[in-house]
Order: C-alpha cells, then structure tokens, then sequence
C-alpha cells in the first residue's frame, strides 16, 4: 500500500513539472502570465503608491495635466484618473472572479450529471439549452439586465444566466465521451455509487478543460461588465468601473483622448493577457479546440 502512494505520488510530481516545463517553453503563455500579474500587482499596489479618493468632485482640479499628485491627470470632474482606474481594476477584477465561480458551480454540477444520468433529465436540459443559444450571449444579457434593472449585481445575475450553459455542454460532452470507457464500466461493476463515480473518476476529467474555458471566458466577462456599465446597464455614478469610465468621457473624446484611452487601454491589456494565457494552458494541456 505504501509503495503504490509512493508511486502515485511521483506519478503526479512528475505530471506537474511536465506541465511546469511546458509552460515555461511557451513564451506567449509567459507573456500572458507576466502582463496579469503585473496588473494585478499595480492594483494591490497602487493604492499604498498613490491615493486620492477616485469618487471625490473637485472642479478647481479639472482636467490637470499628469503630476506626481495625478499621474495620469484629473478628468472632467477633477477626479484622479489613476486611483479611479486601479478602483476600477479592483471592481472588474472581483466581479469577473465572482461571475466565474458561479458559473462553474451551477454549469459543472449540471453537466456532470445530464452526461452520466441521461434519460429525461437530459433531454430537458438540452431543450433549455437550445433555447437559450438560440440568443446571442450580449443580446440575452442586454435584455436580463433591463429587466432586472441596472446595477453590477443584476449584471453578475444576468451574466452567470447567460454563461453557464457553455460550461454544462463541454461537461456533459466529454462524461458522455467517458462514461462508456471499461474504467467506469468497471468502476460500476465492483459497486461503486454513482457520486463515487462522479467524483472519483469523471471530475478528474473535466479540470483542464473547465480551467481552459474559464481562462478564456475571463476576458469575455471583462468586455460583457464594460459594454453593460458603457450602456448604462451596469456601474452608476459615481463607481469608477472601467465601462462607465468611458461612457463618462465621451463627450470629450475630441478634445481630451486620454479620458477613454486609458480605460481602454486598461480593458484591452487585461482581456489579452487572459486570451494569451488560455490559448496557452489549451496548448499546455492538450485541450482540443472546440
């Protein structure tokens, strides 16, 4: 017994440093790797770095230039841009993380179970799910969040609504795919439940394909927030959310760029470091694209 834990465990080292040696001869997945935590850092970081309270009105400090006071200068309210997008990294950030959880803990349950249980149960999952993707994911967010009404937590409702189906689709895929392999087959026989079987033999399945997916999905969520907060769906004055940022500055586009370039900027850094990294733990992985 002790030799065979023994073994599972060098077993599994050794997986982990191919996947570790896998990443590091993946410069794009380094690159990915490298720009998100740099983003990360500067938001933790940029508080203790530079504080002024991004919410706070002072018209006599409008539209400065940068300076050590403002390193990115004040907008059109006199707000300090720069603390408005680091609260506005720390808002996106956690909302998108919260947004993913949900998904996968309703999507992955659901999918586990319409693949191994089938019968019934998954013929009516699957007409639920068809009607949905009938829709297009924006679409169908646009018009759950003006039902609910705006605000980021009936964004995050209507997001997980919409989001979660991808996650129970790919999962009831590959159970259906190895539910019928002689593992499980036997697995059945020698009289393991079904919870065992669930658990023990399909979940392992599903992990890298669901981390791939929720990678991938990151910076999806990000842009679904940041187009629901610019229609005025999300975020309300005076929260410095990255998408509200730009809908405030429209009117100035012409005159004083900056005030949407920088949210922009912001938005697509975060969006392709989150692409880089998917892309590369599909690789890593070996995920077959879908």
């Amino acid at each position: 017994m002790g030799i065979e834990l023994e073994r599972n465990t060098e077993r599994k080292n050794q997986q982990i440093w191919t996947v570790v040696a896998k990443i590091s001869r993946d410069p794009m997945l380094l690159i990915g790797i490298i720009l998100l935590g740099m983003i990360i850092l500067c938001t933790v970081l940029g508080p203790y770095v530079v504080w002024n309270d991004p919410v706070t009105v002072n018209m006599s400090d409008r539209l400065l230039e940068p300076s050590l006071q403002y390193p990115l200068g004040t907008d059109h309210l006199g707000r300090c841009i720069f603390s408005r997008l680091i609260e506005g990294a720390q808002i996106t950030l956690g909302i998108t993380s919260i947004v993913l959880v949900s998904i996968m803990l309703i999507g992955v349950p659901i999918g586990l179970l319409s693949g191994y249980i089938g019968g019934r149960f998954d013929s009516v999952l699957m007409r639920l799910v068809d009607g949905f993707i009938a829709f297009p994911e924006f679409i169908l967010a646009i018009a759950i969040t003006g039902f609910l009404g705006p605000s980021m937590t009936n964004i995050v409702i209507a997001i997980v609504l919409v989001k979660w189906i991808s996650y129970a689709r790919m999962v009831r895929s590959i159970v259906l795919s190895e539910k019928e392999k002689e593992y499980i087959l036997s697995a059945r026989v020698s009289g393991s439940s079904t919870l065992t079987v669930i658990m023990k033999h399909l979940f392992p399945q599903i992990i890298s394909p669901v981390l791939v997916l929720a990678t991938l999905d990151m910076g999806k969520i990000i842009l679904l927030i940041s187009s629901l907060s610019y229609l005025g769906l999300g975020a309300q004055a005076p929260t410095p959310e990255w998408g509200a940022m730009l809908n405030d500055a429209r009117p100035y586009f012409q005159t004083i760029p900056e005030l949407m370039i920088y949210p922009g900027v912001a938005i697509m850094l975060v969006v392709l470091s989150c692409n880089l990294i998917g892309d590369g733990l599909r690789e890593v992985l070996d995920i077959k694209r879908t």
